[in-house]
């Protein structure tokens, strides 16, 4: 049996610095070996051997690692995973440095490894990466750390995740039921214990293994979900903790579809008022909300087609890719995607879904949202009632797509949840840093409020005036603000906010975006697999 999940902390409140107050020189006791404690739940942590990263160009900087760890921490001499660690080094005089930085990028599904490896300047500024050690982790059940694996073909066979009647409602849940079992099975024990209080646990030892008593954290998206369950679960042993584009966690299942929705409707909102007013939108001088309700109008028909593949798309599929552009936010390339779809003549097209696919094994981590959240269903008129609430806030984009695909995905959910949703109860030294943006499409500026309101005095919230998920590194304001607190652990002044950008909107070829990064199917958010 599961250990029961410990949500209160046994530690009294220390000094809450006040207004530009900072600390002692970052280095030695901040985050120094002294005092360090080397044991995790009775667990005592082996060395890292830092080596080259295999099938990487030589770089002195860059050195990967493998922390094995219990698969329950509950059982901490049990069943053991590997769990995957990458570093880059501080570039700066050892004088200056003041210790590890951890960062997750969020999902879930994101690799920390390939973060530090691939893309470490947006999880840091020049100063940032000049004083810490940046260390990337996969969570487990992500990447290279015992990733969930399912079938391929049974993925392809996943239903519409918005069931239209009882007999869609039926196949979704034993669907989910097949899915379950066939993922559990073909993962392994670890397969359980996935949930952010794992992961937070999983942050422990990693701190004690690089012997340091104090840890730094900077997670965005999903990323501050593991950084809440962490300064919960371990307050003593946080030095500093940013949450870029933060998750609540508070929030049961018609505020999370309302939330959500509002947030996807609001950056429509933005985009159309973007359109109005710059010329170089492919779509200015044209009525573009009724141009979008046209576009669903055909998808709902079964008539829209993707300009580029051909394939058709269905409602939630067009919010879906919609969103995806509202991520950057990349504007430009909304408009001229639309504009393509409108332009063309509706024509049908044979469905994608339920095709056969090839016969593998493939990573899917929706499971680890389904661990950390408890969205109950009782039956198909309560999921009609949320899809209306849905479509109540969000006239325009008709729901979040993550949220709905997220309710369809979990539903009938036959595991624990291991982390359920509860009111933050963190008591750190030093207050948590929240930034977000107004407008942001999958982490709503609502969310940031709540979380602040649920921290007090333990937190502290900057507020960016532009759109977009993920504010840090950003504008000089905000990296400011972060850079400060994360180096000095000064907050910043109560009620702060930036400005958004004066700058043109970047496509995601201009951004030079990764794949990871483009809008579609997949992408990183607080779900990273959305289908």
């Amino acid at each position: 049996m599961r250990r029961a999940i410990r949500t209160t902390v046994g530690f009294s409140a220390a000094l809450v610095l006040l207004l530009g107050a900072t600390a002692a020189p970052a280095g030695a006791a901040a985050s120094g070996t002294a005092g360090a404690d080397t044991t995790t739940n009775g667990w005592r942590p082996p060395a890292l051997d830092w080596q080259p990263c295999a099938d990487l160009p030589n770089d002195d900087g860059l050195r990967c690692a493998t922390l094995v760890l219990p698969v329950d921490w509950s059982r901490p001499h049990g069943a053991t995973f590997p769990l995957a660690l990458a570093k880059r080094a501080a570039t700066g005089p050892a004088a200056r440095r003041i210790g590890p930085l951890l960062i997750n990028p969020g999902g879930p599904g994101g690799s920390g490894v390939n973060a530090v490896i691939e893309r470490p300047e947006r999880y840091g500024s020049p100063e940032i990466r000049e004083r810490f050690d940046m260390i990337g982790f996969d969570p487990r059940g992500v990447a290279r750390s015992n990733p969930i694996r399912c079938s391929l073909a049974l993925l392809g066979e996943q239903p519409f995740p918005v069931p239209a009647d009882q007999a869609e409602y039926r196949a979704l849940v034993a669907y989910n039921h097949r899915l379950y079992d066939n993922c559990r099975a073909n993962t392994g024990p670890l397969f359980d214990h996935v949930d952010a209080v794992n992961v937070a646990d999983d942050i422990d030892a990693i701190r004690a293994a690089l012997g340091v008593r104090q840890i730094s954290y900077n997670g965005a998206s999903y990323g501050t979900l593991m950084g809440q369950m962490y300064a919960e679960r371990h307050p003593q042993r946080v030095r500093a903790l940013v949450m870029d584009s933060t998750m609540d966690h508070s929030l049961g299942t018609g505020a999370f579809i309302r939330t959500e929705s509002v947030g996807a409707e609001h950056s429509f909102e933005q985009f159309v008022a973007w359109c109005d007013r710059d010329t170089s939108c492919a779509l200015h001088g044209r009525d573009v909300p009724g141009i979008f309700a046209e576009l669903m109008r055909r998808a709902e028909a079964g008539t829209l087609v993707d300009p580029d593949t051909g394939a058709g798309l269905t409602w939630l599929d067009l919010s879906r890719r919609t969103l995806g552009t509202f991520y950057l936010p990349a504007w430009a390339d909304l408009a001229n995607l639309l504009a393509a779809m409108i332009d063309n003549a509706p024509a049908p097209a044979a469905s994608e879904r339920g095709k056969t696919a090839a016969d593998e094994l493939v990573e899917y981590p929706m499971p680890v949202f389904c661990q950390d959240w408890a969205l109950p269903v009782d039956g198909l008129s309560q999921f009609r009632r949320y899809v209306e609430l849905a479509r109540e806030v969000a006239p325009n984009m008709r729901a979040s797509a993550p949220a709905l695909t997220a309710l369809g995905v979990c539903l009938g959910w036959k595991g624990e949840v291991g982390n359920p949703q509860h009111r933050l109860r963190v008591r750190t030294e030093l207050p948590l840093l929240i930034v977000n943006s107004f407008h942001d499409p999958v982490t709503p500026y609502e969310w940031a409020v709540g979380v602040a309101d649920q921290l007090g005095r333990h937190g502290r919230l900057v507020s960016f005036e532009g759109a977009g998920h993920g504010v840090y590194p950003g504008t000089p304001c905000t990296t400011a603000f972060v850079d400060r607190y994360l180096v000095d652990r000064q907050l910043p002044p109560p009620g702060a906010t930036c400005a958004a950008a004066p700058t043109p909107t970047p496509t995601y070829a201009q951004r030079g975006a990764g794949v990871s990064e483009l809008p579609g199917p997949v992408r990183p958010g607080w779900s990273a697999v959305i289908r």
